[in-house]
């Protein structure tokens, strides 16, 4: 027999449910993001960190990312893709070329003299990873930006205009096909990561470095070479860097934190960080100028002894991505359009 009781006691549990299952659901969740630059290095401080404060802001309170710059959840910046894959940490910065050939797709965008616009290039390579590398390259991750940097330039202990001046010197190189660049200059790449490279300056590990401006701050390179090398016109290369998040640690936000995390990242905010970083340079620059370093401008007519330098980069890579499958020079063509699209619509 039901009594009165029972019913009562029967509606309690179900309503005292509903409120553990609307409290579960509702529960905060915190977001480790990892990358290797100082806190108060361009990236982190006008990127990353806005992001980060957006997705707080959008979900009401309910996402909190925790910061951790220089590495400090441990490990070595070419291991940070790994580490959101496996769940290491849940989101991170990182630079596509220090996995060299993990990714191959996006080196179009680090073909020397390819890039002439941070925006238009960060442009062009989200359209691209969204039709051709979300779901095989980067299928165990969850990309949340894809961008690139102001031009690359040189900093080093001796002037260097021309592709001869590199002969012997020791350099270091932020990818791939920037050290093939290197290679085909007469200079020796070195390999190592961006933290790492005002120890090598200081040392003499090496003579040199190839970062854009913007950065040269943090690390303060203008207080260690004397020579900085630019190039009018396209730039001498540009990298790829990606904000990957888990995958599974995104599947299980809910739809409402999602959403913030969605409004907050792809084509738009890819576009905002490739211009947020190439901006950047100006003052970085002013640095070196304040300093009075030597800073050599390489005209468009003079970049021309360059590219004739360089120009086998572009015949290996593409008989490299026709072997993998991929058309080498349908890329080419596709990222050079969509960067003409964007500069034609903006």
């Amino acid at each position: 027999m039901t009594t009165r009781r029972t019913v009562f006691n029967l509606i309690g549990g179900v309503a005292a449910a509903a409120l553990t299952t609307g409290a579960v659901m509702a529960q905060d969740v915190t977001l480790r993001m990892h990358q290797f630059l100082p806190p108060q290095a361009n990236v982190p401080k006008l990127i990353l960190d806005v992001w980060a404060d957006a997705v707080e802001k959008d979900s009401g309170g309910q996402i909190k990312v925790e910061r951790y710059p220089s590495m400090q959840l441990g490990g070595k910046p070419p291991e940070l893709m790994d580490q959101a894959i496996d769940g290491v940490a849940d989101i991170v910065w990182t630079v596509v070329g220090y996995t060299p050939g993990r990714f191959p797709s996006t080196e179009v965008f680090e073909l020397p003299f390819m890039v002439g616009d941070a925006r238009a290039a960060s442009y062009a390579y989200w359209k691209m990873f969204d039709k051709n590398m979300k779901d095989t390259e980067f299928k165990n991750v969850h990309i949340l930006g894809t961008w690139v940097h102001g031009p690359g330039m040189f900093h080093t202990n001796k002037a260097v205009a021309t592709p001869d001046d590199l002969k012997g010197m020791k350099i270091r190189g932020g990818s791939r096909l920037v050290n093939e660049l290197l290679t085909l200059t007469g200079a020796s790449p070195v390999g190592m990561p961006v933290p790492a490279v005002p120890e090598g300056l200081s040392k003499g590990v090496i003579d040199g470095t190839t970062i854009p401006w913007e950065v040269t701050a943090a690390l303060k390179v203008p207080e260690l070479v004397d020579n900085h090398t630019e190039f009018e016109g396209n730039a001498l290369y540009t990298l790829t860097f990606v904000l990957a998040m888990n995958k599974p640690r995104y599947d299980a936000l809910s739809d409402e934190m999602k959403a913030a995390i969605d409004k907050n990242s792809g084509l738009e905010f890819s576009v905002f960080a490739g211009g947020t970083q190439a901006d950047a340079d100006g003052p970085a620059r002013e640095l070196a100028v304040k300093r009075g370093n030597n800073i050599i401008t390489v005209s468009e007519a003079d970049a021309a002894v360059w590219q004739e330098t360089v120009q086998p980069i572009y015949d290996t890579w593409i008989a490299d991505m026709d072997k993998r499958g991929l058309d080498g020079q349908a890329m080419i063509d596709e990222a050079k359009a969509l960067m003409d699209e964007y500069t034609a619509t903006n």
